[in-house]
């Protein structure tokens, strides 16, 4: 099992690394920024969820076929890419919808869609299996038991430290939210940057290498 130095070391670096500009943060802001704290928060439980996803393969040794097949690493990255791109066709028709109506503004998609899309972003962006392959395991020793546990419990802390700071990122995101809905321009601006920043993530999810 894990020894308290160990958990509070890998807990703050969880911390850390959740903090640093990455494409999931960035994720959780944009839709906190469009739809509110609460849709932020929600979009990050998915995101959890695919963490869920991630842990359980680096502890069963899955994520290592992805570090080993080019192929099954880029048809990931393809679907993943392409989700992302949709929903940055979505967010670009939202702006042109609601500059049409003047403020009418476009329908909420709901909880449970904002939880796929969380899932969806996570599970397919193939770099996360990987960087939990090259991450979890330095924690770990056969020493103190089985490294599969070792691993679960480490990814249950990463968990935790992402729900931690990105439900900031989604409170910060809700009082954006506020401001932009104040006027039909204002959320005109926020889908149409919330879709540049989908089609970026896209892009470069779609050039990652291994």
């Amino acid at each position: 099992m894990l020894t308290v130095d160990i958990a509070l070391a890998f807990f703050a670096a969880s911390l850390l690394l959740g903090i640093a500009p990455g494409p999931d943060n960035i994720f959780v802001l944009t839709q906190s920024a469009v739809y509110g704290a609460a849709a932020g928060m929600v979009t990050t439980l998915g995101l959890v969820t695919g963490l869920c996803v991630h842990t359980t393969a680096v502890a069963l040794g899955v994520a290592a076929i992805f570090q080993g097949s080019p192929l099954a690493f880029t048809m990931l990255k393809a679907v993943g890419a392409a989700y992302l791109l949709w929903l940055a066709w979505l967010s670009f028709r939202a702006g042109a919808a609601l500059a049409v109506t003047k403020g009418d503004g476009a329908p909420f998609p709901g909880y449970a869609p904002l939880y796929r899309r969380g899932i969806v972003m996570n599970v397919t962006n193939p770099k996360v299996s990987l960087f939990f392959l090259a991450f979890l395991p330095q924690f770990c020793d056969p020493a103190r038991g089985s490294v599969a546990l070792q691993v679960l419990s480490l990814g249950l802390l990463f968990m935790l430290a992402t729900i931690i700071v990105f439900f900031s990122v989604a409170l910060l995101g809700g009082k954006l939210a506020v401001w932009f809905n104040k006027s039909p321009g204002g959320q005109v601006f926020i889908h149409r940057a919330a879709g540049l920043v989908f089609a970026g993530l896209a892009l470069a999810l779609l050039f990652a290498t291994r």
